[in-house]
């Protein structure tokens, strides 16, 4: 079905003509033996009533069924009664920012959202919601950001986030953290192209790329659009999570670059405090 080292099959919808006027969205999705997980994401975006959608898979060459999973999807999409453009590649990579990397590089929509596998969109109709607060923005944002829930395994509710996104949300609104997940996450693609992820980072690389992103736009006085939404439900268990100490001591450097190192302690100092007194 596959080349033995890369895939790459685009399915495009025939009605894309008549889509020309609305913001083409790119949903990638990094996945490497991900079967188990892949076919909740990829009927979110099937499920999906805005049309002008390009769904972008980026794999790293798997070795289980995730291929299957794209290619039955492929087969349902041209038949389906809102078709989007399907695109597939599936080769060795160098890591999980890498991956998200090439699907820059790739993504032909406006904007780009990273939604990996085991994460959904929070409803059949989020990215109808994305385009309209992105058509209201007086000009093109460099940024549409909602918020996002967190889910176990099986895709149950969990939480929301402690961190909450903000009315009004800039480069240095993640002072206090990642407020806004990349799941929830907007950009322009082609700032997104101006800044690739930073593969020095293994764990944190996505909070460094937002921030340098809002950089961008507020530099160059670009609005940051809060669409008002619950965009993501948020798998649980990430790359991030399973490696807490090593992405918290990447965050701080992170934030020591962006923020200054002295900011960065005293800031981490009363994160400390404030958890005693709340305990």
């Amino acid at each position: 079905m596959y080349p033995e080292n890369q895939t790459q099959e685009n399915s495009v919808p025939p009605s894309a003509e008549s889509t020309d006027k609305l913001p083409k969205i790119t949903v990638a999705t990094v996945t490497w033996n991900a079967g188990k997980l892949i076919t909740r994401t990829i009927e979110s975006v099937e499920r999906q009533t805005y049309a002008n959608v390009e769904h972008l898979i980026v794999d790293g060459n798997s070795h289980d069924d995730t291929l299957e999973h794209v290619h039955h999807y492929q087969e349902r999409n041209s038949r389906a009664a809102v078709r989007h453009e399907i695109v597939c590649i599936s080769e060795p990579d160098e890591g999980l920012y890498d991956a998200m990397n090439k699907a820059i590089d790739m993504a032909t929509g406006r904007y780009i959202l990273f939604l990996n596998a085991g994460d959904t969109f929070h409803a059949d109709n989020t990215l109808e919601l994305i385009a309209e607060a992105i058509k209201k923005s007086p000009s093109l944002p460099a940024v549409v950001y909602g918020d996002t829930h967190l889910v176990d395994e099986n895709g149950q509710f969990v939480r929301r986030r402690r961190l909450t996104p903000p009315e009004h949300l800039t480069w240095r609104s993640f002072k206090n953290g990642m407020l806004v997940c990349h799941q929830a996450f907007f950009a322009r693609t082609d700032l997104a192209r101006a800044y690739h992820y930073d593969r020095r980072y293994r764990f944190s690389a996505d909070f460094d790329w937002c921030i340098r992103i809002m950089r961008h736009a507020a530099i160059h006085q670009l609005p940051i659009t809060n669409a008002h939404t619950v965009v993501a439900n948020y798998l649980n268990e990430g790359m991030t999570t399973r490696n807490h100490k090593a992405s918290l001591r990447e965050r701080f450097n992170i934030m020591a670059h962006h923020y200054g190192w002295l900011p960065t302690v005293a800031r981490h100092a009363w994160f400390v405090v404030r958890s005693i007194i709340k305990n």
